[in-house]
């Protein structure tokens, strides 16, 4: 992918990941819009030179008026990236959890599908474009204490499977981003563990400028949650990481 000369929506990029790459697209020579819902954020990004659209992917007149904005302002879109996400802990002991799992299936799962359903008709009748989706390495290696988030990441990336499937020969690409976990704000603390940011994003770039682009964006960190099963380190590494389970209030270690 020729990452210097895109035009390229970056949904829920009003943060982390999301921010980094918008900042790294537009670095490489590409005009970059973002979207998302928090209005100081996209303030900031506007600041900064970035152009800016309020949606909520939980709503379809948001996403519907949010696409309208962007076209009109940006009628060589080629490019969009989706990655809206909450990730919440739950306690399936209690059947409290299910307002969390009904929010992150609506935002994670159901909010890139109403993303990709916007932009679809544009990108195909262009002939040629590119949807990057973004799943996380814990779809392929669920954490314990986020169980619906590990399910609705598992789903996006068989939507992306199948969108690619179901996009062939259009033109259009279907790139699928798999983070590890990442140091964005606040997860140095929770994680030691956990990608700097920087690097991520360095990685990332430089696997999406290969020709032909790999369908699976695939860090080396995230190489281990990806192949887990296909290695026989699955069942090991799900009971370590659900000793993490103790976070839980009322559990214990």
């Amino acid at each position: 992918m020729d990452l210097s000369n895109r035009t390229v929506l970056i949904v829920g990029g009003t943060s982390g990941i999301g921010r980094e790459l918008a900042r790294r697209f537009a670095a490489a020579g590409s005009t970059v819009a973002v979207g998302g819902r928090n209005r100081e954020a996209l303030s900031e990004l506007a600041e900064e030179g970035f152009g800016t659209v309020r949606i909520d992917v939980t709503d379809h007149a948001s996403v519907a008026s949010a696409r309208d904005t962007v076209l009109a302002r940006y009628p060589g879109l080629d490019t969009v990236v989706t990655m809206p996400g909450v990730m919440l802990l739950e306690d399936l002991r209690d059947p409290a959890h299910f307002e969390a799992a009904a929010t992150t299936i609506d935002t994670n799962l159901v909010g890139t599908i109403r993303v990709i359903d916007a932009f679809t008709p544009h990108l195909v009748q262009r002939g040629e474009g590119t949807f990057i989706t973004v799943t996380s390495g814990i779809a392929f290696l669920p954490f314990p204490p986020m169980p619906t988030y590990a399910a609705s990441k598992a789903a996006v990336h068989a939507y992306s499977e199948a969108l690619r499937a179901q996009l062939d020969g259009t033109g259009v690409s279907v790139v699928e981003l798999v983070p590890p976990a990442v140091a964005t704000a606040g997860q140095e603390e929770v994680n030691p563990h956990a990608l700097p940011l920087d690097d991520f994003a360095t990685e990332v770039m430089h696997l999406l400028s290969q020709d032909p682009t790999p369908r699976e964006i695939v860090v080396k960190a995230a190489l281990m949650h990806r192949w887990a099963e296909r290695d026989g380190t699955y069942d090991d590494l799900v009971a370590q990481r659900s000793r993490a389970l103790a976070m839980l209030p009322g559990r214990e270690g």
